[in-house]
């Protein structure tokens, strides 16, 4: 292990997965967890016949990062290593390029598909896999993909069939699974090893040389005072009200403080009340309600200018949409009090304290000839491109040499970054170009950041595991995390929750290790049986479900017009994944727009143009058609812009696995055969 570069920390905790025991790992974050994994993938291709390692991961880019700074470099030599993720071609025949390979890095979604698949070239058993490794595995629960693999792997199990995986598990925290007491903290630990089929292990001989290597953070809190007064945030509140009175609220919703995150809660409630009981009134004022209370929440945190461009931005596209009295009312309320709200905006007498402070934090760590390397967390991508906005005109940070940049999720959409853009904006990072990253929580896990010698979380409400991610970035020597919050606020109250959660989940996994072998693998069965029992209850209600109704008595309504648009008989599933509309008629009811960009090609299809309701000014975004084989021209559409009317009233819901009916698989020859039957004559 020695000419591995191990530490005697990482020896430790690796001895039993080396006696082929399923293991997990439990380090903090920088402690080496994948180091270690590599080690013992080095050890099982070396002593098993027909090894076949595959290593897992949550995210796109810990595929190409666990392969070129890990696996590759110790492994790449002697073995056949393949990484594969949605974006390369190995996974159309990935059952195929598994036989030929040793170990394979790849995104869990993908092995999962090839579990379940029948087509020969793409499918893979589990018994192929000899020893099967687990990035980030306090994932492993619910209905996590990490989880419906474990479920077949465990399923495999109970029945006795061999041969199985041995299992090697990875993470920083498993955090209490929302367990505020011991007891139940231990349980949600226990089941996150029953899901995994594996035993915990730390270290305990060689504690001091963990800390020595991963320093704890001096952590901060850099509280801030309540504005003396707030006229923006007054006046978008007695805007509110207006509307309150407006709607006529239903005697029967309490409606909770403005500006918060429950209240926002209350209106997205609200606004499916109004889809549900055909009253648009309720709902488009809900909807209204929302974008008002996102303004809150952003004068709460951020400039009020960027709260005032949040509602510019929303009812530009509202000016030329308008349907009917309570469009014209909910659009009139805006433009009449815009002035008023730029002009507060615009003074600097009532700006927010918590960016002033925000400065002030950054610039104890930031100079001219300070080499410092920071992370600014933020909640949502929105307020990301507002704080980068703010830290390239505040002339004392530009002054102080700050060279920040975006780093979010990746994805469509204008918000997002491509996979591309983000490894381009670590690379600058790493090599120095950049010194602050402002984040979303896509940096808190699992990402090969550099060392930072500050963290900063910044009007942030989230649980201990992303909290104790988030100051594991902060690596460096003498390094410093911290709060800005307000005084007496609920950031600072979230943390010292998260410190005394933090501390539970020591406690409850020492709790787990300190039961006997046999205690443990009972308590493990137990836990494993009722959770396949449970799986197979859903599963049969999930079907039940499905076949609620006929798909042909469900209509298809817009969410936003309520203009009946389409049947449920005319949606196919293309390929597993794409829900698209088959009946030439649902073309008159949508116009087409700007032509859809995606950073990936697909093997059988490309995107086309973006698709919205075309019923008088309604323009809901409802998708983009797709074009299939260069010959079928699909609408392909996110069920949640719409409303379903069923045989027992309206519904909505979020995905399209949640319909009440089933869809049918597309049928490419019989889509041919009724749109072009001249070629079958």
């Amino acid at each position: 292990m020695a000419d591995f570069g191990l530490r005697a920390y990482q020896r430790e905790v690796v001895e039993r997965a080396l006696k082929r025991e399923n293991v997990i790992i439990w380090l903090p974050t920088g402690g080496g967890k994948t180091r270690a994994a590599v080690y013992v993938a080095k050890r099982h291709l070396e002593t098993t016949e027909n090894a076949k390692v595959m290593v897992l991961v949550n995210k796109v880019h810990l595929v190409d990062q666990h392969y070129t700074k890990e696996f590759e470099p110790h492994l790449g030599d002697r073995y056949k290593l393949m990484k594969v993720s949605g974006e390369s071609e190995e996974k159309d025949f990935f059952g195929k390029a598994v036989q030929t390979m040793d170990l394979i890095i790849c995104t869990a979604q993908i092995l999962y598909n090839a579990l379940i698949n029948k087509d020969e070239a793409r499918h893979i058993e589990l018994s192929d896999i000899t020893l099967l490794i687990i990035d980030e595995c306090h994932h492993t629960h619910k209905e996590s993909v990490y989880n419906k693999i474990m479920r077949c792997y465990i399923a495999k199990k109970l029945k006795g069939q061999q041969p199985i995986p041995q299992i090697l598990g990875l993470t920083a925290s498993p955090g209490t699974g929302g367990a505020k007491i011991l007891e139940d903290a231990v349980m949600h630990v226990l089941e996150i090893c029953a899901n995994l089929d594996s035993v915990i292990v730390s270290t305990k001989n060689y504690t001091p040389e963990l800390e020595e290597k991963v320093p704890r953070p001096k952590k901060t809190f850099d509280i801030v005072e309540k504005r003396k007064t707030d006229p923006f945030g007054d006046h978008i509140k007695w805007m509110m009200e207006l509307i309150h009175d407006y709607m006529n609220l239903p005697s029967d919703v309490k409606l909770r403080e403005c500006g918060t995150q429950e209240y926002e809660a209350d209106v997205v409630i609200l606004e499916q009340r109004g889809v549900r009981e055909d009253n648009r009134l309720l709902a488009q004022c809900a909807l209204h309600l929302r974008q008002y209370n996102d303004a809150l929440l952003i004068n709460d945190t951020l400039r009020m200018m960027d709260a005032y461009r949040s509602l510019e931005e929303f009812y530009n596209t509202k000016n030329t949409t308008a349907i009917d009295g309570t469009d014209y009312f909910l659009v009139g309320l805006f433009q009449e009090n815009q002035m008023e709200l730029r002009n507060i905006a615009t003074d600097p007498e009532f700006e927010n304290p918590k960016m002033a402070r925000l400065e002030s934090t950054l610039l104890g760590q930031f100079g001219p000839d300070v080499q410092s390397r920071g992370i600014l967390f933020s909640r949502t991508r929105k307020s990301t491109h507002c704080l980068l906005d703010w830290v390239l005109k505040n002339r004392p940070l530009q002054k102080a040499g700050v060279k920040a940049a975006i780093l979010t999720g990746a994805g469509n959409g204008i918000t997002y970054m491509t996979q591309n853009e983000q490894a381009d904006t670590i690379r600058n990072f790493r090599n120095g170009k950049l010194n602050l990253l402002i984040s979303t929580s896509v940096a808190e896990e699992g990402l090969d950041i550099p060392e930072c010698n500050l963290v900063v979380r910044y009007g942030l409400l989230t649980n201990e595991i992303a909290q104790q991610q988030a100051s594991g970035r902060a690596r460096a020597r003498d390094s410093q995390y911290s709060v800005v919050a307000l005084a007496g606020g609920r950031e600072v109250r979230r943390e010292r929750i998260n410190e005394y959660l933090e501390e539970l989940t020591g406690k409850a996994i020492a709790r787990v290790q300190s039961m006997s072998e046999d205690q443990f693998r009972r308590k493990i069965t137990e836990i494993q049986t009722q959770a396949i029992i449970k799986s197979k209850v859903l599963e049969d209600r999930k079907t039940e479900k499905k076949n609620q109704y006929a798909a042909s008595s469900v209509r298809i309504l817009c969410r936003n017009c309520f203009a009946p648009v389409a049947s449920g008989n005319d949606f196919k599933l293309l390929e597993n994944s794409h829900y698209v509309n088959i009946n030439p008629a649902f073309r008159n009811h949508y116009k087409l727009s700007g032509k859809v960009v995606l950073e990936k090609r697909f093997e059988d299809w490309e995107p086309g143009c973006t698709v919205s309701c075309n019923n008088g000014n309604c323009n809901k975004d409802w998708g983009f058609e797709m074009k299939y084989k260069e010959v079928a021209l699909l609408p392909n559409v996110a069920i949640k812009n719409f409303a379903l009317q069923t045989p027992a009233g309206r519904t909505i819901v979020k995905k399209w696995k949640d319909v009440p009916f089933m869809v049918e698989e597309f049928s490419f020859q019989q889509y041919c055969e009724e749109n072009f039957p001249e070629l079958f004559d």
